[in-house]
This record gives C-alpha cells, structure tokens and sequence, in this order.
C-alpha cells in the first residue's frame, strides 16, 4: 500500500502543516492547545507520533467530528474545555476557530453592557487582569519635554 504525504492538509477550516505530528500540528488551530490534541488524538486511535501529511481522510475527518461534537459524547473533562458553563446555556463546551473569536467578543461586549468592573476597563483600553499601569500599557502620542523649545522659551522670557 502506498502512502501519500499532503504537505497541507485542512482541519475546521484551518491549514495545517503536514510535516508536524498530530499533536503540534493540531495545536495551530485556535482555540485546541497541546493536551486537548493529545486527547483528540487519543480518541480518535491514532498514533501521536504519526506525521499529519500521512493521516488518512477517514482519519481527519474522525477527528473534525470530535472537534466538532460536545466535550460530553467523548467524556473529556471539564477542566480541559474553553467554555466552561457557559453564561448562556450553563453547558460546558469546546470552542475552536472563528467561533471562539466570536463568542470572546460577545462576552467582552455583555461586560461592557452590565457595566461590570472588567467591561469598563475594556471600553476606557486598560490593563484588565490587575497588572499595574503607572509606567507600562500607555499609548498615543509620546509627550516629552522638547529641549530646543524649552530653551527658545527661556531666552524669550530673559
């Protein structure tokens, strides 16, 4: 039986370099870090150290459909998801690609709406998470004293 290497193979409307193993080729995609793709190679039965341009379609496409389906028909567990009870819904969920991008905006947007202590550190572009912003995080316009115009007032004043 021959095998055939793809050197890019798309995976939940990604492409990913066929010459990383499963893992580490997984992990491109946004949203699926190195042990949730270890988990999903686990159940999908395929080898770790396998090359991702050697997989088969019928094996790409398992593994899209367990992306795809709730953390709960595979019994991953909570702690490896990104949506844990989700605010809408109260079910935990993996989301991955352009949905996860969608659903951080909306949240960020819910916490602008309520008001919330984060919401508003969001609308005014602040640090958010505590970090200290007396020297670090400014932006705009650099205001600095100009030495040649100082000294022009100087000599006026004189």
């Amino acid at each position: 039986m021959k095998m055939s290497f793809r050197h890019i193979i798309r995976v939940a409307s990604t492409d990913l370099d066929g010459h990383l193993k499963i893992p580490h080729a997984l992990t491109k995609i946004k949203g699926v870090n190195i042990r949730y793709a270890e988990i999903l190679t686990k159940l999908a039965k395929i080898d770790p150290e396998q090359r991702l341009g050697f997989l088969p379609d019928r094996d790409v496409k398992k593994i899209e459909e367990i992306m795809k389906a709730t953390p709960e028909d595979y019994e991953i567990p909570s702690y490896l998801v990104n949506r844990q009870k989700d605010i809408k819904t109260g079910v935990n969920d993996h989301v991955i690609g352009s949905k996860l991008m969608l659903v951080n905006k909306s949240d960020i947007d819910r916490m602008k709406r309520t008001r919330s202590r984060k919401g508003i550190r969001h609308q005014l572009g602040l640090k958010v998470r505590g970090q200290r912003t007396k020297s670090t995080g400014r932006r705009g316009q650099i205001v600095g004293v100009h030495r040649r115009k100082l000294l022009k007032q100087l000599k006026k004043k004189k």
